[in-house]
């Protein structure tokens, strides 16, 4: 099947269908308010968002854009605000070349203040699943950092030799 073939289909989720050979009590709704992410092999591509345009274009956003927040959570993001970049630069550094990490980021946005009202926390589950995606972004972009920087990784172990 070609690639033109293939956008001709659609996907079309219907909610209140089970299959039928299907076990009855693999489709029941959640019982707890937990929610968790299990991410087995990364080596299957990155969690970006796919945008398809109104010419048919497809294009993908990096987790490490900075409007994917807003496009993973537009409930949360009402307003298309900013969410973690790379670029971020920190406020209190005298040079003005340290970046923000995104542990950092998210550290920030997630902390409750007695002088300003934190949106995120009124959203409950949906805060609780936007938490822990954001935790697997920390995760994913700390080993990305790990696999691109192996030669420096490896000098600092032999300095103290």
């Amino acid at each position: 099947m070609s690639f033109d073939e293939l956008q001709n289909f659609k996907l079309i989720i219907h909610a209140d269908r089970v299959p039928q050979d299907e076990h009855r009590g693999q489709y029941n709704a959640p019982t707890i308010d937990e929610v968790a992410v299990l991410l087995v092999n990364e080596d299957k591509g990155p969690r970006d968002i796919v945008l398809h345009g109104r010419s048919g274009h497809l294009s993908r956003v990096s987790e490490l854009n900075r409007s994917y927040d807003a496009l993973q959570y537009p409930l949360m993001y009402t307003r298309g605000e900013d969410g973690y970049h790379i670029n971020i630069l920190q406020e209190n550094n005298q040079n003005r070349t340290k970046t923000v990490s995104c542990m950092q980021f998210y550290s920030y946005r997630f902390m409750v203040r007695e002088t300003s009202l934190n949106h995120l926390h009124y959203y409950k589950t949906l805060f609780s699943q936007f938490a822990v995606d954001m935790m697997a972004k920390m995760i994913s972009e700390r080993l990305h950092f790990i696999r691109n920087h192996q030669k420096q990784l490896r000098a600092d172990v032999y300095v103290h030799l």
